[in-house]
């Protein structure tokens, strides 16, 4: 009887050890990536507080692959190339990144393993030249690849909720 009762239980270790090298092997949510890509998300803001390039462009893919949608309709960036020339004035002395806020965040990592995407809302602030720059209740959309086992931006959407826009527009205007 103990010696069933010890079969029944390796067994089921067995079967437990299994369907988990089975799950993780077919790329089932991973809480390493799940942890791996939340730092992303941050490390995508935060590399402005030190101005750490590298950082910077470890979370980006540097490639054509890589757009971006700011919240303005001015700017539109399509591929790596197009992105880093943005980096130039982000990295000027005059420019200072005071702080962001991610909030809200939601992560979906794809069944395969091997694509996430995001949202979240985001506050962003500085100064320039000491002059106060900054976006508030951002809506922030994304979407990353895993390449070569590290996780990357590959397309990122900015956008400001419309009424918040106007009910800041009426505020000015009184």
């Amino acid at each position: 009887m103990k010696r069933n009762r010890c079969l029944i239980g390796l067994a089921s270790m067995l079967l437990i050890l299994t369907e988990f090298l089975m799950v993780t092997a077919s790329g089932q949510k991973d809480v390493r990536d799940e942890d791996a890509i939340q730092k992303v998300i941050h490390d995508s803001f935060g590399w402005g507080l030190t101005k750490d390039r590298t950082l910077f462009e470890s979370v980006f893919a540097q490639d054509g692959d890589f757009f971006t949608y700011y919240p303005d309709s001015r700017r539109t960036v399509v591929g790596w190339d197009q992105f880093k020339k943005y980096l130039d004035n982000w990295m000027d002395p005059r420019n200072k990144v005071k702080g962001f806020e991610i909030r809200d965040l939601r992560l979906v990592i794809a069944a395969a393993g091997n694509a996430a995407w995001f949202s979240a809302v985001v506050d962003d602030e500085g100064e320039w030249d000491g002059k106060p720059w900054g976006s508030k209740d951002i809506r922030w959309t994304g979407v990353l690849e895993k390449r070569r086992g590290k996780w990357v931006i590959v397309q990122q959407h900015m956008s400001a909720a419309k009424d918040k826009v106007l009910e800041a527009a009426k505020k000015e205007n009184r």
